[in-house]
């Protein structure tokens, strides 16, 4: 019975501290995907990511990042024709940004993924590398 006790509170501790070490992984990645954003999409997408109706569309309260495959080649390729941000239409074409390494994009993607009302889960540099073309 001790032993059961001894491996539970052995597994909660695992989980409790791998939790913790991806959201300092996470809290590390927003920070400098901060100063990527800063330097490469706030002038369209604003400050707050909020964007400018009928140009760029927002990024902050979005759903539509939520598909990281479809974030990473955006960021990678750029987005031509229409989309529909938050039930709005926009059709200003974004160029891709892939002179950025793989952790900028990642990190970037983390800030802005986490960012202004939005929650999702965490980009690693692995990812982008593997949407790359």
């Amino acid at each position: 019975m001790i032993k059961k006790i001894c491996l539970l509170i052995g597994f909660a501790t695992g989980v409790c501290w791998l939790a913790l070490a991806q959201d300092d992984t996470l809290q590390q990645s927003m920070k400098r995907g901060k100063e990527v954003y800063a330097a490469n999409c706030a002038s369209c997408h604003m400050q707050d990511g909020e964007g400018v109706e009928g140009a760029f569309p927002p990024l902050a309260k979005t759903g539509y990042l939520k598909n990281q495959k479809r974030a990473i080649g955006i960021v990678l390729n750029g987005q031509e024709g229409e989309i529909t941000v938050n039930g709005k239409k926009y059709n200003v074409p974004m160029a891709a940004l892939n002179h950025l390494t793989d952790t900028e994009i990642a990190d970037v993607l983390n800030f802005i993924s986490n960012s202004w009302g939005n929650k999702n889960l965490l980009i690693k540099p692995a990812q982008v590398k593997a949407e790359r073309k």
